[in-house]
C-alpha cells in the first residue's frame, strides 16, 4: 500500500512576516489551497491513508473558520482515512469533538491503527513523557512498522527533542516525523529510516526552497517528494566584488534571478564595491518588482577601503593605520585582513570576524 506523509501545514498561519497585507491574504488562501491540491492528489492515485505528523493548525486555538476548513475537507474525503497527530503548534484545542469516522487522533499515550499487517503507531510528546516512552515503546517484529512523532531530532532527549539512538533497534520501518519544515530523510537503524516531509508552504525567508509532501509505499518505505506548493521562496546571494558599476550590479542580480514569476524572492547583495551603492536597493527593487509576486533585497555590501587615504591622517584611524602598518609581527595578508576589519568597526559598519 501507498501513504501520504506530510506536517506542518499551518492553517491560519497570518502569512504577514515582511509580506504585505494583500499578499499575506493570498498566502493564506494558497495554504489552503495546497492542502487540497494533496487531497485531490490522493484520490486521483487511490491513496487511501494521510499521515499528519502535526501542527495541522498554527495555534492552540484555531479560528473557527480554519477548523470548520479542515474537518469539512476530512469528511468530504470519507474514502480517505487521516491519521493526525498534534505538534507543538496545535496541542490543545485543534481536535474536533464531535466523532468523524475516517479521523484518528492520538493522544499522550501510545495509540495505533492497522492495515493489514501495516501498523501505525503514535504519540504526542509532553513534559511528563518525553523521556520515558523510549523504554516503554514495543513495535512487533512481523509486519511494518510506522511511528508517528513531532519533535526536533538529534542525539539527546528533553521536551521538544526526539533522540535518534534511543529510537534504533525499536523495530520501526519508517519514522514519520513533524517540525522542520524541509525534506530530509536518512536511515534510523538497519532496519528502518526516518523522514521530515517539510511543510506545504514556506512561510517566510527562513523556509526556501521546493515545499509539498511524501508518498511512501510500503514495500520498501523509500519517500517519493511530491512538491505542491503554490510558490516557492528563494533566498539569493549576489557577490558584487567583481562589479564596477550600479549598471553591473544590476546586470549580476539579473543573471541570478532567472526564476519564475509567481515565486518569492529575496536578494542578498554582499561584498565590497569601489562605487556608491547607496541607491542600489531602491534600484534591485525596480528591476525586482514586476518579476515577482514579491521581492525584498538587503544591501550586506560596502564601499571598499583605501588604506592609503589614512596613513597620513592626524587621527584615530591614521595611527591606527601606521601602528599595523609598521608592526613586524604580521604578514601582508595579515596585515591587510586586520586593517579592513578595523576601518570598518571605526566605521561603524558590519564586520564579520
Amino acid at each position: 500500500m501507498k501513504f501520504i506523509h506530510c506536517a506542518d501545514i499551518h492553517l491560519g498561519s497570518r502569512m504577514d512576516s515582511r509580506l504585505p497585507a494583500d499578499k499575506a491574504l493570498t498566502r493564506r488562501a494558497e495554504v489552503r489551497k495546497s492542502f487540497l491540491s494533496m487531497l485531490d492528489y490522493a484520490r486521483q492515485r487511490d491513496i487511501s491513508l494521510i499521515v499528519m505528523a502535526g501542527d495541522v493548525f498554527d495555534g492552540d486555538t484555531p479560528a473557527i473558520s480554519d477548523k470548520e476548513f479542515f474537518y469539512d475537507a476530512v469528511k468530504a474525503h470519507a474514502d480517505i482515512d487521516f491519521l493526525y497527530l498534534r505538534g507543538n503548534h496545535d496541542s490543545q484545542g485543534a481536535y474536533k469533538n464531535d466523532s468523524i469516522e475516517n479521523l484518528k487522533t492520538f493522544s499522550d499515550s501510545l495509540t495505533h491503527y492497522d492495515r493489514g499487517d501495516v501498523h501505525f503507531y503514535g504519540i504526542e510528546l509532553t513534559a511528563q513523557n518525553h523521556t520515558d516512552f523510549y523504554d516503554s515503546l514495543s513495535l512487533p517484529e512481523s509486519g511494518k512498522n510506522i511511528l508517528i512523532l513531532h519533535g526536533q531530532t538529534g542525539s539527546s532527549q528533553g521536551e521538544g527533542l526526539i533522540s535518534l539512538p534511543l529510537l534504533r533497534g525499536k523495530g520501526i520501518d519508517y519514522l514519520a516525523l513533524g517540525h522542520i519544515h524541509s525534506f530530509k530523510t536518512d536511515n534510523l537503524d538497519e532496519r528502518g529510516i526516518y523522514a521530515y516531509s517539510g511543510c506545504l508552504e514556506g512561510r517566510g525567508f527562513d523556509e526556501t526552497g521546493e515545499k509539498g509532501f511524501l508518498v511512501v509505499d510500503t514495500s520498501d518505505m523509500r519517500p517519493e517528494f511530491v512538491p505542491c506548493a503554490a510558490r516557492t521562496i528563494h533566498e539569493i546571494e549576489v557577490p558584487l566584488d567583481d562589479t564596477h558599476s550600479v549598471y553591473e550590479a544590476l546586470t549580476a542580480v539579473r543573471d541570478k534571478t532567472a526564476l519564475p514569476k509567481k515565486d518569492i524572492v529575496r536578494v542578498i547583495l554582499t561584498g565590497e564595491t569601489d562605487y556608491d551603492t547607496d541607491t542600489l536597493v531602491n534600484d534591485v527593487l525596480s528591476q525586482l518588482t514586476p518579476n515577482f509576486f514579491f521581492a525584498s533585497v538587503k544591501n550586506k555590501s560596502s564601499r571598499r577601503i583605501d588604506i592609503s587615504l589614512y596613513k597620513d591622517e592626524i587621527s584615530l584611524r591614521g595611527e591606527f593605520v601606521r601602528t599595523v602598518t609598521q608592526s613586524p609581527d604580521y604578514s601582508d595578508e595579515e596585515k591587510r585582513l586586520i586593517l579592513e576589519t578595523g576601518l570598518k568597526a571605526l566605521a561603524g559598519r558590519e564586520i564579520t570576524v
